[in-house]
């Protein structure tokens, strides 16, 4: 991949040359800094895979009882929801009933 040193835009190869899609500025391609480069030509396309189903098993979990169903797992998250020099307040998420509170320093 290759800037414009003109308009920093990403620029495009034709031929031997690196051609600016933006301002139109032209230089050079050098092999021997292309080497190095990596391109999607030639790779293998993968499986899509959607993770949007998994990414509640990724949250934290704790052991913390519900105050709804007695369940003994929850998952949490703190939020910074008062002045910055507070401290931060932790929600949680019962992992059987989804029922929600939340706990405050004193």
């Amino acid at each position: 991949m290759e800037f414009c040193d003109d308009c920093g835009s990403m620029m495009k190869t034709e031929g031997d040359r690196w051609v600016c899609g933006s301002c139109g500025a032209e230089k050079p391609r050098e092999s021997d800094a292309e080497s190095g480069m990596v391109t999607t030509q030639g790779q293998e396309e993968g499986e899509i895979v959607d993770l949007s189903e998994s990414e509640e098993d990724a949250r934290p979990t704790t052991d913390i009882q519900c105050p709804e169903c007695d369940n003994d797992r929850a998952f949490w998250e703190l939020k910074q929801i008062r002045a910055a020099d507070e401290s931060e307040t932790r929600f949680f998420t019962c992992t059987e009933c989804d029922h929600k509170w939340r706990e405050d320093d004193h």
